[in-house]
């Protein structure tokens, strides 16, 4: 008997297909469809052709649990953010600082100077001392989403919130840490 094909099905159904049957040929089938918009992505983040065909068949094994534990309304932006966040978690873990030696003295790669490590500090005291400021929920709202880096469905379910007034929440949250920031920026220069 011949495999059946998945062709004329639109991706929200392959997607209930999938979380129905979990039938490989339907996940298989809607990642074909956008394979090249996930290496498209990885290429522009890991700039080699070799690493980004590899995080492309990386992302497809993710996609069998995370179809199933998300729900997703539109595929193909949520695929695009899986494909970025794998990415850029797979810089983040790689991230080593190269060093030169050169007449016996190391010298860091991007030159860090204890400037820019006071700088830095001061920005982190800021944003902590702006965050401390936000109204309730959206301190909570801002500390779960960027801090912990849950979804909206999730915040909602643990903050028993509407996922509207959570994305609400966020971004009055995300204005008014920059609003805060920005005057604690001016005050400073």
């Amino acid at each position: 008997m011949a495999p059946k094909t998945y062709i004329s099905n639109t991706d929200a159904e392959l997607v209930q297909l999938y979380k129905q049957t979990t039938n490989m040929e339907c996940l298989g089938e809607l990642y074909q469809r956008y394979m090249d918009l996930v290496y498209g992505v990885c290429l522009k983040y890991f700039k080699e052709p070799e690493a980004s065909k590899d995080a492309v068949m990386l992302i497809f094994e993710e996609l069998v649990k995370k179809v199933l534990k998300y729900e997703i309304d539109n595929f193909k932006p949520w695929l695009y953010q899986v494909a970025k966040n794998h990415c850029l978690m797979k810089l983040r873990s790689q991230k080593t600082i190269p060093h030169f030696i050169e007449a016996d003295v190391v010298h860091l790669a991007d030159n860090v100077h204890l400037d820019d490590v006071m700088q830095k500090e001061t920005s982190l005291n800021h944003m902590q001392h702006c965050i401390e400021q936000l109204p309730v929920e959206q301190k909570q709202a801002i500390e779960l989403f960027y801090l912990k880096e849950q979804c909206y469905k999730d915040i909602a379910i643990a903050t028993a919130l509407d996922i509207n007034k959570v994305r609400s929440f966020i971004q009055n949250g995300r204005r008014n840490l920059k609003i805060c920031m920005d005057k604690l920026a001016l005050q400073q220069a």
